[in-house]
């Protein structure tokens, strides 16, 4: 039989544990953490309704976005432009990051075109990734050198063997890669499937690449000569051109090409160099003759900014951009396009996009109404807190103006494929737009002379782990 303890002593067995309960909640409430009456708060705040039971109900075997899409949106069925540069074929990057390059050869093929009056034509994307690929290794073989003396743990070495290689970029690394090897055409260097599907042949060079970084690291910590790091990073280098080969295959050096017509007729047969073949067919100064222009509303506007070691090249130059306001970047555009120029530009492509219409509209979906709650911050608080940042580069090729001639509407030429979106186009909303652009590449003699001049300023530096571009 269980001993019968004294009355007073199981008051005061219980007052212990309240006190210690109590104790507890006040821990977790000066900790910031949810206690049971927060908890019990949070829950008389949003009583639950018939209408919140369906809508359960429905989310349990649909997704969010097809509930939340607006049927009545009349920009899903617009797609009039009154303005457009012609464009034939629509390329496709597949599984890989390569978004940057098609759509800076999708510039330049687009001019080849309507040139020569050829008809679908594609420049060779996995050429050019294949130095692409080989120059950055080089960019981040070298910046470990140059970073050698400085802790493993500093920003600036965490942020090189955090991200020692990439399939992503931007124009200024076709600018890079373009102008030092040239062009070819598809067909003398066609895709692979590890062009394709990048993502393993990335992982095997990354991993090489970091063990080659912390070996020239040792070398500069034991004060290695310049001549033997520069031997050595040479021999790493070989490896890595190896690597490239093997998925991408060799790099043409020379190579005949037969242009035709747009009927298929043959009319001229030659040998090419990767370089003569770039001069002769698009001979444009891509370093010279374009102005990049950018918009950042949590940074002052008409000022130059450049990213450091956002670059392809170890010999290139950093992007470099004048910040501006919308209402300065769209006259530059729809002056291109009224010119029959087509431009780079990228955006934060995934917010508000429909893909079954393919357009890109603030009010394509209703997240409002369906969990009644509004969503109301602005592109630079989005940019601050990493809600958005540019994530992907198409190409500029229509604009749908009013009556004033301001922009209704715009459409990009994109490259994923002839079955995606409008057929292989997306179509952009005023208001999207302005929303949701970040880069616009523009040919210097579509820009006013005074934002020209405003963009030979000195660059502020940003570093290289600045939000804003750290996924590019």
């Amino acid at each position: 039989m269980a001993e019968n303890k004294p009355i007073h002593t199981k008051v005061m067995k219980k007052t212990v544990l309240l006190l210690a309960f109590c104790a507890t909640l006040g821990a977790w409430a000066q900790r910031g953490g949810i206690t049971p009456q927060m908890l019990s708060d949070m829950k008389a705040q949003h009583p639950t309704t018939a209408s919140d039971r369906a809508m359960r109900n429905a989310l349990a075997k649909n997704a969010i976005n097809d509930l939340a899409l607006a049927a009545d949106n009349p920009a899903s069925t617009e797609t009039f432009f009154s303005n457009e540069v012609a464009s034939k074929g629509i390329s496709n990057q597949k599984s890989s990051g390569r978004c940057w390059l098609f759509t800076s050869l999708n510039v330049m093929r687009a001019r080849m075109i309507q040139k020569y009056g050829l008809g679908s034509f594609q420049f060779s994307q996995s050429y050019n990734f294949f130095y692409d690929q080989l120059e950055k290794s080089n960019l981040f073989l070298q910046a470990v050198i140059d970073n050698g003396g400085d802790e493993m743990d500093s920003q600036q070495n965490r942020w090189l063997f955090e991200h020692p290689l990439s399939d992503g970029g931007t124009f200024c690394g076709a600018q890079q890669i373009i102008t030092k090897y040239g062009l070819v055409p598809a067909e003398v260097m066609p895709e692979s499937y590890s062009a394709n599907n990048t993502r393993t042949m990335n992982m095997i060079l990354t991993l090489k690449l970091r063990q080659y970084g912390l070996e020239l690291r040792r070398m500069v910590a034991e004060k290695a000569a310049s001549t033997t790091l520069q031997a050595r990073k040479t021999e790493m280098l070989g490896t890595v051109y190896h690597i490239l080969t093997i998925c991408l295959g060799t790099p043409p050096e020379r190579f005949t090409w037969t242009r035709r017509t747009a009927d298929g007729k043959a009319v001229e047969t030659k040998e090419y160099t990767p370089q003569s073949f770039y001069e002769e067919y698009v001979g444009k100064d891509l370093v010279g003759d374009y102005v990049f222009l950018m918009n950042d509303p949590t940074r002052p506007y008409y000022k130059t900014y450049s990213i450091k070691y956002d670059r392809h090249s170890y010999d290139g130059a950093d992007w470099t951009y004048l910040n501006l306001p919308m209402e300065d970047i769209e006259p530059c555009a729809i002056a291109s396009i009224k010119d029959s120029t087509m431009m780079y530009m990228s955006c934060d492509v995934g917010k508000c996009y429909d893909a079954k219409s393919g357009v890109l509209s603030l009010d394509n979906f209703n997240y409002a109404d369906l969990f009644g709650t509004d969503f109301p911050m602005d592109k630079a608080d989005r940019i601050r807190t990493f809600a958005s940042a540019s994530s992907h580069a198409m190409t500029l090729m229509a604009v749908d103006l009013d009556a004033a001639g301001q922009p209704l509407k715009w459409k990009v030429e994109n490259s994923w494929g002839p079955d995606s979106g409008v057929e292989g186009h997306l179509v952009m909303t005023r208001d999207w737009f302005r929303e949701y652009f970040f880069r616009l590449v523009v040919e210097k003699k579509y820009v006013p002379s005074k934002l020209l001049e405003l963009a030979r300023q000195k660059p502020v530096e940003l570093p290289s782990w600045d939000p804003l571009f750290e996924d590019e």
